[in-house]
């Protein structure tokens, strides 16, 4: 052992600080890498003390030195006068024990009178008594008159700063000891080793150099020292390889040599190897004795603890053994069970444990109160210091975890009106100025119930802060909300000179996260990494955290590839950043299958995670085998992960699925399942359902959200169901949530893709509050309805209202002043963006200034446009210039071509490229290239949607196609559209011919625009009875005849017709449209 021991230490510390070349470093924590030579070669070692090993204890040295007295070549002093043998033997037993000052200082007095100053074991005896008493200045100041010393005279001294806190002093006056020739006893080794384990990392060094000197003496195998070596490497080093190598080495084995090195185990959270210490020592211990004591026990209830998967098993095996050794009803080992019981979830337990023990205190009452909190039970805590209060001495912690208890109250208003009775106590009794921990709680009961303001109040006037305070102030202003101000107290914390922990780091990284402050998060990550802080697994977590929330993906896979080592929320949260996005979804599903593979255990987090993703993917078979998994780990029970199960069923078109979930859901039915089915009716296109099942739930006396109403109002206006939408317009009324500014927004667009745009501004004006979204709905209805005009002064009225504008905005915003032809307003308003309010345009901001510019002819400046892009055109913008191309009469043909071609690159199998190519040559008259284009139509084998327009009847919804003849009144409809076109002929009205993109005659072409879809609907309505507006909707973009014929027939009939087509409204009324002709 002292081979490989020794080897060990030269390997962490310079050849020439090893002894026999004897030298130290400077014993200061502030500076434990500075290193001085401060042990010189030590003299010849004084040869007249035996050094054999001792069993007597380190405590009463001067005995030792007493029985060694007859060995010694020299006889002790002369007695000054007759019968004084009778003094001394009287001075000597009578304060040989003591350890009061006053008794210290009549011993030195009774010295001194009788002339035994020069005396060396009253003299001895005199420094144990100076130690006892705390007086270690009168200690070291007889230690340095005294002509004569030995090893007991050092080792009482020596053991005295140990004793005393006074670490550096121990281990410098060892060092003297050695300079002087002096060889240490085994109470001066287990002295000075036990000031280097309290000096920690910093006494390490000195550590191994003091074992080095041990093993070139007797006392290499003396199991006093070993005990206190296994002590000293456990408590200095985090492996426990030192300290196991120690105790290997010692041949008999004492009850504190198994207690130490359990304990060591035991700190680093190893309950496998003190437990199996534990077995090994019964085994051994059987011809010794060796059972275990209260200090096995209680180290034993640590280690299994710190086991999250066996701790509580271990913790039930145990007790019965407990129990028969007769320590259940011990403190130290009662305390520490309470506590192991309580913070593992057996609150029961922990209670009737601490019910039973003959004596408790406040180590036995924090842990009780310490398990009942983590439980929430935060009033049955306060009731247990309530009841033990008077029982026990109340210590500091006691309060801290009484503070915490209130933040778990049921009611966190009740919580923080009794910490505000305790803050009153601890103020009347100066605790919170003198005890840090304390204001510490304060800062964090009063930010977890909400009153963040008082918990800036404590702090601010806190006369002395730690770190710990800087981390509760700035987690609870992360809590709170309060993010910019977390932030801003984490840059005056490093101005004040303070390290950050993790725990800070996560804090801060957090709010930076919530605020989508990208660079103050990176300053922090390298403050982090220049800390050694970023390997830290939660900070490193944290940091996923933010770049995942501002969408840097490449930096959370640099952070995830760079970290030493993985939990599970790295996997889920690496799996959670790519759910988010749509275009990463398949990197989530590469990740949640690694994580499989690394052998990691799926949680709730990871199901709800990669359900999302499936969902954005509408892979029903993988969502099927997510969904299995989730039963294979018992968690498909979880009203989480059955929510989120809805959402991905619905989503990927499997209604059955979602209606079998949900019916088995029963009781665990919350808003967010309703939602979910309501939600997944509306994607598949079965609002009759999603409309029964908003009735049913309001009849189970459910109360609707506002995302249920949004959800609704939203599927309304998608199919423009006037009626339905007014309908749940009713129930938000009935419901109290028509104030409410999502359901308000919701509504406004509601109205406004359902044509009653008059309807939509007045709500919008009679909304008591208004947000971003608000505006951006009432702004973008305009913009629809070719209201440009009334867009752009709203959009006015919206900065002037000190609402900022967003990137939404201005897409609608955009829209308007293409819709009305405002070339440069429009530019003006796209220069604004990143000149005035700091938004860098989007591609969709390029695309309606590519629109603009196509409806305004500007073809040139268009294409101009495109190629000085800072992106790459996508499909919307190609679309967008080919559909101006067609607007062009044959203009520009070479660019419709190109947008053409790009669009057959990104979507070959999209119909409506090739339609749009066709009506580019058509409306040129290019014939011959018409027809390629229907080729190419034809072998790309795909289907081209089919016209149609529909119109909402008192009896359901009619819908017509070009030229249908299907519908019941087909007779009269046609009746109605021959009455109507001679009509219109009379009126001036000549058909649009160029619209009808076929090579036929003229005759057939005009009979061919005559029976388009929107003319049949228009027709059907005026063989009705009513003097209501006339509402079509369209799904493709109107034609030019068509919209002309409009104007003539609202004229004629003396009705408004609100067409909708795929882009805009029309509001035709008296022969004219509100888009001017321009759209």
């Amino acid at each position: 052992m002292l081979r490989s021991i020794t080897s060990s230490a030269r390997r962490l510390v310079p050849q020439n600080l090893i002894p026999a070349s004897f030298t130290t470093l400077a014993l200061s924590a502030s500076t434990p890498k500075e290193t001085n030579p401060l042990l010189f070669t030590p003299q010849a070692l004084s040869p007249n003390i035996d050094h054999s090993p001792s069993s007597i204890q380190l405590e009463n040295p001067v005995n030792y030195y007493k029985s060694s007295q007859s060995q010694r070549k020299t006889s002790v002093y002369s007695l000054p006068f007759s019968g004084s043998s009778e003094l001394y033997e009287s001075l000597a037993s009578c304060y040989r024990d003591s350890g009061y000052l006053n008794e210290a200082k009549e011993f030195h007095l009774q010295i001194l009178k009788y002339g035994f100053d020069e005396d060396l074991f009253l003299c001895n005896t005199l420094i144990g008594v100076y130690v006892r008493a705390g007086d270690l200045g009168s200690a070291r100041k007889l230690f340095d008159e005294m002509p004569e010393r030995n090893s007991v005279s050092w080792a009482c001294l020596i053991s005295g700063y140990t004793q005393n806190g006074m670490s550096n002093e121990a281990c410098r006056l060892f060092r003297d000891m050695v300079c002087a020739g002096i060889l240490p006893n085994h109470y001066a080794f287990g002295s000075s080793l036990r000031a280097c384990q309290d000096l920690e990392s910093c006494g390490l060094e000195f550590g191994m150099q003091i074992h080095g000197l041990i093993s070139k003496s007797r006392y290499a195998s003396d199991v006093v020292v070993c005990n206190v070596l296994i002590s000293m490497y456990g408590n200095c080093l985090k492996s426990t390889h030192y300290a196991r190598l120690v105790f290997d080495e010692i041949l008999i084995k004492n009850s504190i040599s198994w207690n130490s090195i359990i304990s060591v185990y035991s700190q680093r959270g190893d309950a496998a190897s003190a437990f199996d210490l534990f077995s090994k020592m019964q085994r051994e211990g059987v011809g010794f004795s060796l059972k275990p004591t209260e200090y096995t026990f209680g180290s034993l209830i640590t280690a299994a603890c710190s086991s999250s998967d066996l701790g509580l098993r271990l913790l039930e095996q145990m007790l019965p053994r407990i129990t028969k050794s007769g320590f259940l009803l011990d403190l130290y080992v009662g305390s520490a069970l309470v506590s192991g019981f309580a913070r593992s979830g057996l609150v029961d337990y922990a209670r009737k444990i601490f019910e039973k023990m003959s004596q408790r205190n406040a180590v036995s009452m924090n842990g009780l109160m310490v398990g009942l909190v983590r439980q929430k039970c935060g009033e049955e805590a306060a009731e247990v210091f309530t009841e033990m209060r008077n029982l026990v001495d109340i210590n500091p912690d006691s309060y801290v975890i009484l503070l915490s208890a209130f933040a778990e109250f049921s009611v966190l208003e009740h919580g923080r009106r009794k910490g505000g009775e305790i803050h009153g106590y601890v103020i009347r009794n100066g605790l919170s100025d003198s005890v840090v921990a304390i204001g510490n709680g304060l800062i964090n009961m009063y930010a977890k119930c909400g009153a963040i303001s008082y918990a800036r109040s404590v702090f601010r006037f806190m006369p002395n802060k730690d770190s710990a305070s800087w981390n509760t102030m700035i987690s609870g202003l992360d809590q709170n909300e309060c993010f910019e101000d977390a932030v801003m107290s984490f840059c005056s914390m490093r101005r004040n000179g303070l390290i950050p922990s993790n725990f800070t780091l996560i804090s801060t990284l957090s709010s930076c996260a919530s605020l989508g402050c990208k660079p103050r998060g990176e300053q922090i990550h390298v403050e982090g990494m220049k800390l050694g802080l970023d390997l830290d697994v939660s900070v490193s977590n944290a940091l996923l955290a933010l770049y995942a929330a501002t969408g840097c993906l490449t930096e959370c896979q640099k952070v995830f590839s760079l970290m030493p080592d993985h939990d599970q929320v790295s996997w889920n949260s690496m799996v959670g950043a790519f759910s988010d996005l749509e275009g990463s979804v398949p990197e989530a599903v590469k990740y949640f299958l690694d994580m499989m593979r690394a052998g990691w255990r799926l949680n709730r987090i990871t199901f709800i995670n990669i359900l999302a993703a499936v969902s954005s993917l509408s892979l029903s078979k993988l969502g099927c085998q997510i969904h299995a998994l989730a039963i294979k780990y018992h968690v498909v029970a979880d009203s989480a992960i059955e929510n989120a199960l809805l959402a991905c069923y619905g989503k990927c078109g499997e209604m059955e699925q979602c209606e079998k979930i949900f019916s088995r859901m029963s009781e665990r039915r919350d808003e967010i399942s309703w939602n979910s089915m309501i939600s997944g009716y509306i994607h598949n296109e079965l609002l009759p359902n999603a409309m029964n099942l908003v009735w049913f739930m309001m009849q189970r006396g459910h109360r609707l959200d506002g995302f249920t109403f949004a959800t609704v109002l939203s599927a309304c206006a998608s199919i423009a169901t006037l009626e339905c939408g007014m309908e749940v317009h009713a129930c938000a009324i009935r419901a109290c949530l028509e104030s409410d500014v999502v359901v308000g927004s919701a509504l406004v667009d509601m109205y406004s893709k359902c044509g009653r745009i008059d309807y939509a501004s007045r709500f919008f004006s009679l909304m008591p509050i208004r947000n971003v979204y608000s505006w951006n709905s009432m702004i973008s209805s305009y913009a629809r309805h070719g209201h440009g005009d009334k867009a752009l002064k709203l959009f006015t009225h919206m900065k002037l209202d000190d609402q900022l504008p967003d990137h939404i905005t201005f897409v609608g915003v955009l829209s308007a002043c293409s819709h009305v032809g405002l070339v440069n307003e429009g530019f003006k308003h796209f220069n604004s963006m990143s000149k005035v309010y700091n938004l860098v345009p989007r591609i969709e901001h390029y695309s309606c200034m590519v629109d603009l510019l196509g409806r305004a002819g500007e073809l040139d400046k268009m294409e101009s446009f495109i190629n000085n892009m800072p992106m790459k055109p996508n499909v919307l913008i190609w679309r967008t210039v080919l559909g101006a191309c067609c607007r062009a009469n044959g203009q520009k043909t070479d660019l419709g071509r190109k947008a053409a071609g790009m669009l057959f690159e990104f979507e070959p199998q999209n119909a409506v490229n090739y339609v749009l190519l066709a009506n580019m040559y058509a409306s040129g008259g290019k014939w011959e290239h018409v027809a390629e284009a229907r080729m190419a139509l034809r072998k790309a084998a795909v289907k081209k949607e089919a016209g149609s327009s529909w119109v909402t009847m008192k009896d359901g919804v009619h819908v017509f196609v070009a030229g249908d003849k299907s519908h019941p009144d087909k007779d009269l409809i046609y009746d109605k559209l021959k009455e109507l076109n001679r009509k219109m002929r009379d009126a001036g009205y000549v058909p649009q011919t160029r619209y009808a993109l076929y090579d036929l005659e003229q005759e057939n072409k005009e009979e061919l625009l005559s029976y388009h879809s929107e003319k049949l609907a228009v027709a059907f309505v005026l063989t009705r009875d009513s003097r209501l507006p006339i509402r079509i909707m369209k799904n493709l973009r109107v034609c030019g005849d068509c919209h002309d014929a409009f104007k003539y027939i609202s004229k004629i009939v003396d009705r408004q017709i609100i067409l909708r087509d795929s882009n805009r409204f029309h509001h035709f009324e008296d022969g004219k449209c509100s888009c001017g002709d321009y759209w």
